[in-house]
């Protein structure tokens, strides 16, 4: 079954879940704040995806702006990185939908119909 790891305040989210909804595709939602994914889950997740490391920074988050993270990101290690994407679900990229083999950041309807070919 798909995880979606999602902020319940989150518009994105919730548009993103009522289109799962609208396919009739079966999901369980995880609350990014409560259960942020740990270090070695997120470095699964990353190989998984093939995307870029920086796509899973919430890039719009007050977090990501606070810490400055745009300046200090390019000179942090991949493990820095990790680490402190692992610390505050606030800093991931949501929603996070985890498939089989697959994961995508953000929510892009087309991609996401591609994916779950709905």
């Amino acid at each position: 079954m798909l995880k979606v790891y999602c902020y319940s305040r989150c518009t994105t989210c919730q548009k993103a879940l009522k289109w799962l909804e609208s396919k009739g595709v079966e999901y369980k939602v995880i609350d990014i704040k409560e259960e942020n994914p740990d270090e070695k889950t997120l470095r699964k997740y990353y190989k998984m995806s093939g995307l870029p490391l920086k796509r899973f920074f919430n890039t719009s988050g007050m977090q990501y702006r606070e810490l400055e993270l745009a300046k200090k990101l390019p000179d942090m290690s991949e493990d820095a990185q990790f680490a402190l994407l692992a610390t505050d679900g606030m800093l991931v990229k949501r929603p996070l939908l985890v498939g089989k083999d697959f994961v995508l950041t953000g929510f892009k309807e087309a991609e996401w119909s591609e994916k779950l070919s709905v």
